[in-house]
């Protein structure tokens, strides 16, 4: 059987990896792989391959950032002669992405079979690009592999029962391979970060990036929790980094400790580390939940309800002081309980497309 999967961000080549290591212990599945480029500094895309044992891809797009409309027809005209020429028994679109939303679209255009992994997932909040990109892929999906029962039961909402399965979480499969990866290596360079004593923080989402007001109320609230609480951490993403540069004029922060992009290991082990971790990205919302670290959701709704169980997990939005009150009170949070699979949803998925 031939499969084919489509990736272009940094979340997907995570994802992806779970599906290339379990395909590659299978000799009935041939797996190749497309990069549509919409992430290419070597920090968002090729480390990732690198650190976790994933083959090059086969075909590599080259598209580039852009803005959304524009990105995601690009990809479309590129990939479709791809696809096209291929023509794989299954193709596979991950996430929540504009290369999830290309994929999908040309694929069915194509009228070749189209698995959506990790669907299901809604915020209800359709100014998220994100929200518009993973309804369409579930509508054009032909199977529905879904990380929750959550998941499942949004589908057989919108009357997509009969194509939705409950695989587990790829996530959690990738968390497991890469935490054993960490054991491997010292990671001399996160020397300083003890475990304990700072919390770790990532801002990417548009909502948040490209709305200053949002972007300096989130920065300064991450200030204050350096200032009175512990050191905050602070990876920025290339996108966030141009939003302070390009809209925050004058902005430096008093202890908030700006970072370069981590690799997926090195944020594996900084998440399990740290004393609590701020986030806006749904990956790091889960990691934390994997690591049992209690997490701040920078926005105000989440794909992950599960996370929010126990207090786990607190959505505080870009609200200054509700940002500093969760951070002062998550000493005692928890139970965590085990919602996301078993740690072999890659396979499953491989046993649903085979069925």
């Amino acid at each position: 059987m031939r499969l084919l999967s489509i990736v272009g961000a940094r979340p997907q080549f995570v994802k992806l990896g779970v599906i290339s290591r379990a395909a590659a212990g299978r000799p009935e599945f041939q797996h190749t792989t497309i990069h549509t480029g919409q992430h290419y500094e070597d920090a968002m895309s090729d480390v990732f391959f690198r650190e976790l044992l994933i083959p090059a891809p086969d075909v590599n797009l080259e598209v580039g950032s852009g803005p959304h409309g524009a990105q995601t027809g690009e990809i479309m005209k590129r990939l479709e002669p791809v696809l096209a020429d291929a023509k794989p028994d299954w193709v596979l679109v991950y996430g929540d992405t504009n290369s999830t939303l290309a994929g999908a679209t040309v694929a069915a255009k194509l009228h070749l079979r189209v698995a959506h992994i990790e669907a299901g997932l809604r915020s209800f909040n359709r100014r998220m690009p994100e929200e518009i990109n993973r309804i369409v892929a579930d509508h054009l999906g032909d199977i529905l592999c879904c990380p929750t029962q959550a998941a499942v039961d949004n589908l057989r909402r919108e009357g997509l029962a009969e194509r939705a399965v409950w695989t587990g979480d790829v996530m959690y499969d990738a968390a497991l391979f890469g935490l054993a990866l960490t054991k491997r290596r010292d990671f001399v360079e996160l020397a300083e970060w003890r475990a304990g004593q700072f919390a770790l923080a990532t801002i990417h989402r548009a909502e948040n990036t490209d709305d200053p007001t949002r972007l300096r109320v989130i920065l300064d609230a991450l200030d204050r929790v350096s200032t009175e609480i512990c050191t905050v951490a602070l990876p920025l993403h290339p996108r966030t980094r141009k939003a302070i540069a390009d809209n925050i004029n004058g902005w430096t922060p008093k202890a908030l400790r700006l970072l370069p992009p981590l690799s997926y290991l090195e944020m594996l082990l900084m998440e399990r580390r740290a004393r609590l971790v701020l986030t806006d990205s749904g990956g790091v919302q889960k990691e934390a939940y994997f690591a049992a670290r209690p997490c701040i959701t920078l926005r105000d709704e989440t794909e992950w309800v599960e996370t929010l169980e126990n207090g786990c997990n607190t959505l505080t939005g870009c609200d200054e002081d509700r940002i500093l009150a969760a951070a002062h009170s998550r000493a005692t949070v928890g139970p965590w309980t085990a919602v996301y699979g078993d740690g072999r949803a890659g396979h499953s998925i491989l046993d649903v497309l085979q069925r």
